[in-house]
This record gives C-alpha cells, sequence and structure tokens, in this order.
C-alpha cells in the first residue's frame, strides 16, 4: 500500500515536471526514471519496516483475511507509528499529487489561453484525468484511513472485523486503477495501444 501511494505521488510529481519542461525529454536517458524507482522503493520500505523492529507491530486485519498493521492497539508506541504513517504516508503524498496536478493545470491553462484550439481540448483532458485520480485516490484511501483511525482511536469495538473488509480491498486494489486512469485518459497512452 505505501509503494502504491509514494509511488503515485511521484508520478505526479514527475508527469508535473516533464510537462512544464522547456527542454526536449531525453527518453534514452532512463536515471531520473531509476531514481524516482529507488527513491519510491527505499521511503517506502524505511515506513514498512519499523513494525519488524517494535515500532508498532504487523497482524491479521479485520475478519482476518489481510494483514497490516496492529491498528487495534491502544498504547502510544502503536498511536505514535500510526499517526506518522498517515502523516508521511498518506497526508504527504496526497498533498504531492494535488500540488502536481494543481501546476500542471495551471500550466496547460497558461499555454491555452495563449493559443485556442487544441490547447483548451487538452486543459479539459488534463483537467478530467486529475479530477479521476484524485477522487479515485480518496475512494480508494480515505474509507481505509478512517476505519484505521477509528480502529486506533475510537473505543474498543467500535469497527467490527467485517466493515473493515471493503476499506481494506478498496486500499489493497487501488494499483490496478491508476495504470488503466492513465491508459484511457492519456491521450499519448491510447493512440499508442
Amino acid at each position: 500500500g505505501i509503494i502504491s501511494l509514494i509511488s503515485l505521488a511521484v508520478l505526479s510529481y514527475e508527469r508535473y515536471c516533464s510537462m512544464t519542461r522547456t527542454a526536449e525529454a531525453d527518453t534514452t536517458n532512463y536515471r531520473k526514471t531509476w531514481t524516482g524507482i529507488i527513491l519510491s522503493w527505499t521511503y517506502s520500505l524505511l515506513w514498512a519496516v519499523p513494525p519488524l523492529f517494535g515500532w508498532s507491530s504487523y497482524g491479521p486485519e479485520g475478519a482476518g483475511i489481510t494483514c497490516s498493521v496492529n491498528w487495534r492497539s491502544k498504547d502510544a508506541n502503536n498511536a505514535s507509528y500510526i499517526v506518522c504513517l498517515f502523516i508521511f504516508c498518506l497526508a504527504i503524498p496526497f498533498a504531492i499529487i494535488i500540488y502536481s496536478h494543481g501546476k500542471l493545470l495551471c500550466a496547460v491553462r497558461q499555454v491555452s489561453s495563449i493559443s485556442k484550439g487544441p490547447g483548451r481540448s487538452r486543459e479539459q483532458r488534463i483537467l478530467v484525468m486529475v479530477v479521476v485520480l484524485v477522487v479515485c485516490f480518496l475512494l480508494c484511501w480515505l474509507p481505509y484511513a478512517a476505519v484505521a483511525l477509528t480502529a486506533t482511536f475510537g473505543k474498543p469495538g467500535l469497527v467490527p472485523p467485517a466493515a473493515s473488509i471493503i476499506p481494506a480491498i478498496l486500499a489493497k486494489s487501488s494499483t490496478v486503477y491508476n495504470p488503466i486512469i492513465y491508459v484511457f485518459l492519456n491521450k499519448q497512452v491510447s493512440e499508442t495501444l
């Protein structure tokens, strides 16, 4: 789950950088791509490993069909990890996604205001893609975040195991939706298919 969120943030930022760059992109240089991948995985690993060393713990989630952080533990050790996890692995990536796509949309608007015609339809396509990406991100991760935070900071038993199944599946399936969104809403990608 963490790598999915971090990868989305890195992709959003890279898309913003590549679209607003004035020079022609070098499609044979993969150094930036590999750097993004390595940083995404390293950052995700840094946040996934602490429960193995005692900062919180892993265990069965919800009805016991998936494994995740122990959301039900009420001690300070666990609560501090969960707060950090939500800040650094949900809120910050979401802020990067919003920032990158917002800046991208502003850049496309500036270009389309200078030249009418194809710029306007491109702006609309990007706007639709941004809205769909953000809405899917929120639909996949906010129910999971709400259930996890309620289980951690709410009364014991407030979230029954059966109620956490759908949010967990939605969050874990988010990696499937993003490529589909990019393929169907990105004209460059869909034209090559």
